[in-house]
């Protein structure tokens, strides 16, 4: 018993491994395509199926799509509905590796491992060392069912074992629970199912009859149990995430749940569709049941998420809706891409230096919301409050991809367009504003992770610290608010405040840390407090220097500042 123990989990680790090698290779071949055809889904759910299918049957994971729809959804790429119709399509092209195993090409696993393996190591092109990563994971995934073969064969000769699958076949829930948990475990359908194919080939003779161990009626339900226990990985990578992302992985289980639910009620109508378009054994021709089971319970696998999406279809908006209500809430973001800029006046340089200002004044706006969660951390307004490390942090994100593409647009104006002196001064320091904004967002990031470490580390600063802290926020969200309001309304008299105030920041800045190093001295503090003030007061400075840019970038467009300068 030792040894088939030990015999399965080597040959188990060596499926998953393969599998994942396999489709580690076929996801680097295909670079970013799979990604882009994943955001690229549109409202329609039969195409959101249909790419599911097509980019699990790729990569050979539901879990890994899953995983990453879950994400996508996280991140406002996609919507609910598209998730749905993605993961649908992902349970379909999870069963392609259920049909790879039936075709029994076991025989050739160390053929491709061997072949992959000179590929990987001694290809010149990426390509082909991709090939290579591809036919080694295939080699050794088969090495491994073909291990798990081996090791299984005498539990067909066990009396007990098979006493216990025969009673297994007589009760569906068992076959489910047993499917189930073994999925929960191992995290893939795709190795149980794996499993399941190697024990129910193996040959038991019966009456003079060469039957399967694991005949087609009792390996359903356990497949059944096996859709199920997959779901446990969306669920595990919705933990954190947004109420809609929760939604998309809760659908998951719902929709395998609800599928499981009818396959049992027809299980003696589906079992026998499946024998109708399966081959079946038929001694003269050599097949026995044994022999033909494997690809019963691939095509098994295949029809009844088929079946399953044809039947949830038409009730995605359902299944939404109802997801939405036991995950009841709104989720408050910011939209993602750019919303002012406009490709189709990029010839007309006024009014597209004009959107301009606005996409950075929206940049702004999410850049001093940023600010404004981090004071909260550090000024709370009342206790035991929540971090805001993941707003931030998803904010900063944002930023980058804003800076990327107003810096994309603003450089489009210069080709497309012959500037004026004024438009050229205004295009450039334009530049430099969305560079400083970013900039502020990168500080907000620095000053929400000195939190979470203060929190880790269990630091406190003492009262007067902490007085001079909410000086110095008070004084920087005052710059901030008067920079945006220059930008925004090219408002020369709120940029000149913010010059004045760089002044008197400058100062209090200084004499917080002369007070502060004052009460180090005195040790009214302990050296880690004195380094993240230290960190937190120069991460302000900065912002508070970056919203001086801002506003000297809109008085540069003043004529006699400009001359004067």
């Amino acid at each position: 018993m030792k040894e088939i123990i030990f015999g399965v989990i080597g040959g188990l680790a060596l499926f998953i491994y393969g599998m994942n090698l396999m489709g580690e290779g076929l996801k680097k071949a295909a670079g970013e395509r799979m990604r882009n055809i994943l955001e690229a889904v549109t409202t329609n759910p039969l195409i959101g199926v249909a790419v599911g299918a097509l980019v699990t049957a790729i990569i050979q994971s539901s879990s890994a799509t899953t995983v990453m729809v879950i994400s996508f959804v996280n991140a406002r790429l996609m919507t609910l509905s598209q998730a749905i119709g993605v993961i649908m399509g992902a349970n379909i092209g999870t069963t392609m590796t259920a049909q790879l195993i039936a075709f029994k090409i076991g025989h050739y696993a160390y053929l491709a491992a061997g072949l992959g393996f000179a590929l990987f190591f001694f290809g010149k092109k990426k390509t082909l060392r991709y090939l290579g990563q591809v036919l080694f994971g295939f080699g050794v995934l088969f090495i491994g069912l073909n291990t798990m073969s081996d090791v299984l064969e005498p539990l067909a000769r066990n009396e007990t074992s098979r006493r216990l699958i025969t009673n297994m076949s007589k009760n569906p829930v068992w076959g489910l629970l047993t499917g189930t948990v073994m999925t929960m475990i191992v995290q893939s359908s795709s190795a149980v199912i794996g499993v399941l194919q190697s024990l129910a080939s193996q040959p038991v003779e019966v009456g003079g009859t060469v039957r399967a161990l694991i005949p087609l009626k009792a390996a359903v339900p356990i497949l059944f149990g096996s859709n199920i226990g997959t779901t446990i990985t969306a669920a595990l990578a919705s933990i954190g995430s947004n109420r809609t992302a929760k939604r998309a992985a809760f659908s998951h289980t719902l929709f395998n749940v609800f599928g499981t639910i009818v396959g049992l009620l027809f299980l003696p109508l589906f079992v026998s569709f499946v024998y109708r378009v399966s081959p079946q054994a038929n001694p003269g021709a050599g097949l026995t049941e044994a022999s033909v089971v494997s690809r019963q319970i691939a095509n098994a696998h295949t029809f009844f998420n088929v079946i399953n999406t044809i039947l949830w279809l038409p009730f995605v908006g359902l299944l939404a809706k109802l997801v939405t209500k036991l995950f009841p809430g709104k989720d408050v973001y910011l939209e993602r891409g750019v919303k002012f800029i406009d490709l189709h006046v990029i010839n007309n340089a006024e009014l597209a230096l004009d959107l301009s200002v606005k996409e950075l004044s929206r940049m702004g706006n999410i850049s001093l919301d940023m600010f404004q969660k981090v004071e909260a951390d550090y000024l709370p307004a009342e206790q035991n409050k929540k971090t805001n490390l993941q707003i931030v942090q998803d904010s900063e994100e944002i930023l980058d991809d804003l800076q990327d593409d107003i810096i994309h647009y603003l450089s489009s104006i210069v080709s497309q367009n012959t500037l004026t002196e004024r438009q050229s001064v205004i295009l450039a320091n334009l530049m430099h504003v969305a560079g400083d904004l970013e900039r502020i967002g990168d500080h907000c990031m620095n000053l929400a992770e000195l939190f979470e470490y203060m929190n880790e580390e269990k630091i406190v600063f003492s009262d007067q610290a902490m007085e001079d802290i909410k000086k110095i926020f008070s004084l920087t969200k005052e710059m901030f608010n008067l920079s945006l309001q220059a930008l925004r309304y090219n408002d020369f008299s709120a940029a000149d405040q913010v010059l004045q105030l760089e002044k008197r920041m400058d100062a209090t800045e200084k004499e917080s840390r002369l007070d502060h190093l004052e009460r180090l001295n005195a040790g009214m503090c302990n050296p880690k407090s004195a380094v993240v003030y230290s960190e937190l007061m120069k991460n302000l400075e900065r912002i508070a220097d970056h919203c001086n840019n801002v506003a000297e970038a809109v008085l540069d467009q003043e004529p006699h500042h400009r001359s004067a300068g």
